[in-house]
Formats: C-alpha cells, structure tokens, sequence
C-alpha cells in the first residue's frame, strides 16, 4: 500500500492506494472530482524525488506527493 499526500490547497486528507505503479494512483486519484481539477495542475513527487513518468514502479510504504502550483515572493 501506498501513502499519497496533498499538499497546498488540495483540501483532502492523506489516502492510502494498493498500486504497483503510479499510473494506478493517477487513475484511481481521477474518480475524485476534488482532486481531479487539479491533477493536470500539478508535479508529483514518489519518496520525495520528482517524477514524471506514469510507469514508475511502487513499492509498499512509498510515499505520493501531490504538489500544485505555488505563487509566492
């Protein structure tokens, strides 16, 4: 089981995906309207490092950063 967590204004709490990849996470992330709109918004991070790529592998206890776009100065 993976951990995701959305950062910033994404008003949900963490939620906890049985994933082999994050292209499972992104699909089962997309049934939720609230998280949905900002999805396309969005970088992601597994355990903290960037990623890009819907094909990376999960393991159990990895952690899933939602992170949306920030202004600040």
């Amino acid at each position: 089981m993976v951990t995701v967590e959305f950062l910033g204004p994404i008003t949900r709490e963490p939620m906890q995906i049985e994933a082999k990849r994050l292209e499972e996470v992104a699909k089962r992330l997309k049934e939720e309207a609230v998280i949905r709109e900002w999805l396309p918004k969005c970088a992601v991070a597994v355990n903290d490092t960037m990623v890009s790529d819907l094909n990376t592998p999960l393991k159990d206890g990895d952690k899933i950063s939602i992170l949306p776009p920030v202004c600040g100065g």
